[in-house]
């Protein structure tokens, strides 16, 4: 064996002895997690920059001991096992991020991204450090790039058909004062009276965001029965 020889398997040995390469994985899970959840700590989400820096870095280390685990014969584990746990488990964090409130659900892009950052770092850990790298690039994408086109559309003036079922003695002249107060605009009207309630059909013209906004708030009121946005 040549000197260069020996100095690349000692070099080979002390990596392997001191797990250089699990530094590596979890370095880079820290890294990318944290890539991730510093645009989400921006937005002021509830999963920000510590909890994906946690949960991809945990992920890293479950896929490296899954794929070295050896059992009493030697042999190593099935990876696939412990990788399909973390998925199952990071289930359950992804779902005490959303929230649902009078029809209305939020939290699903933390979701999403905690267990796509979760699929990071199994990625890293299993070695796939290019691919790894790829698919952190595109989720800070999709979030910065398509959340900022997700906005502008929200904020998008449309005009939609919009019914209220209201109890019989409702005045419209309040529900279209609170509609006015979301950033809403009746453009016409037809009333229908019926034994039971009120029903107003009408065409309301404003930003995509508020139509959300405004059947929430009409709901609470006790004298509407129904919202419908076409």
């Amino acid at each position: 064996m040549t000197v260069p020889q020996e100095g690349a398997q000692l070099l080979q040995d002390l990596f392997v002895g001191l797990r250089l390469d699990l530094a590596l994985k979890l370095g880079l899970a820290v890294l990318m997690g944290g890539a991730v959840g510093l645009e989400r700590q921006i937005a002021g989400k509830p999963a920000g920059l510590r909890t994906n820096i946690l949960i991809c870095l945990g992920s890293a280390l479950v896929m490296d001991l899954s794929m070295n685990l050896m059992g009493s014969d030697g042999r190593v584990g099935d990876p696939g096992r412990m990788a399909a746990q973390v998925v199952t488990g990071i289930g359950f964090i992804g779902a005490g991020t959303i929230m649902q409130s009078k029809g209305t659900i939020s939290g699903l892009t933390s979701a999403a991204t905690i267990w796509t950052v979760a699929a990071i770092g199994l990625t890293i850990g299993a070695g796939f450090y290019v691919e790894g790298l790829g698919a952190t690039a595109m989720v800070i994408i999709v979030l910065l790039v398509i959340g900022n086109l997700e906005h502008k559309l929200l904020r998008t003036q449309r005009t939609v058909p919009m019914t209220i079922r209201a109890a019989v003695e409702a005045d419209f002249a309040t529900l279209e004062l609170l509609m006015k107060d979301s950033g809403l605009k009746v453009l016409d009207r037809d009333t229908y009276d019926h034994p039971r309630d009120r029903v107003f059909e009408m065409r309301v013209r404003g930003p995509a965001r508020q139509f959300e906004v405004a059947r929430d708030l009409l709901l609470e009121r006790q004298d509407v029965l129904d919202v419908t946005v076409n």
